[in-house]
């Protein structure tokens, strides 16, 4: 059934309107992918946050013109698919290398990453690196470990002066002098 020239308008103005907020994609390619593979891939996709889209080379060309991933989209072949997103790219990359993985019939072309062309490899290490929430875990302990240490030094000495005089008092160190008893 053919696609009315309205109705690829229409698409194509909603594809623009999401890759204009998207700061990341990452375009792929497969062959002979089943739908409940397709299904499993939208799935893993959303969990990372972001959108999975089966497009055709011509309309992602137009729907990309005036955003930051135009440049992945220009000069497509073949079936292409887009899965793009505004938040956290390494999640994005992390699933998909995950289902790549998994899936031989589904490949990268290439990637944006912050309006920048990014490669097959760089893709695969984009989804090596650690998520935003453990850089964050990491900087919150590296910002807090030299406190801590510092209390940890600064109650040391009291806690021992406590220990040694615990330990004098147990051992009847402290005696009563003579001038102390007759006051």
């Amino acid at each position: 059934m053919a696609v009315t020239k309205a109705k690829k308008t229409e698409q194509v103005a909603k594809l623009n309107a999401d890759l204009q907020k998207a700061t990341s994609m990452i375009v792929g390619t497969f062959s002979k992918l089943t739908v409940g593979k397709d299904y499993e891939l939208r799935k893993t996709v959303r969990s990372a946050g972001g959108r999975y889209q089966v497009v055709k080379n011509t309309l992602a060309k137009r729907a990309s013109e005036g955003t930051k991933v135009a440049e992945a989209l220009q000069n497509l072949d073949g079936v292409t698919s887009i899965a793009y997103t505004s938040g956290d790219p390494v999640a994005l990359a992390k699933a998909l290398s995950k289902y790549v993985d998994d899936n031989p019939e589904f490949a990268f072309k290439s990637g944006i990453l912050e309006g920048r062309l990014i490669s097959q490899k760089e893709i695969k290490a984009l989804a090596t690196m650690p998520s935003k929430e453990e850089i964050y875990a990491k900087l919150l302990y590296l910002i807090s470990a030299p406190a801590q240490r510092l209390v940890t030094v600064m109650n040391a000495a009291g806690r021992d002066l406590a220990v040694v005089i615990n330990q004098g008092v147990e051992k009847n160190k402290f005696k009563e002098t003579g001038e102390a008893a007759a006051s």
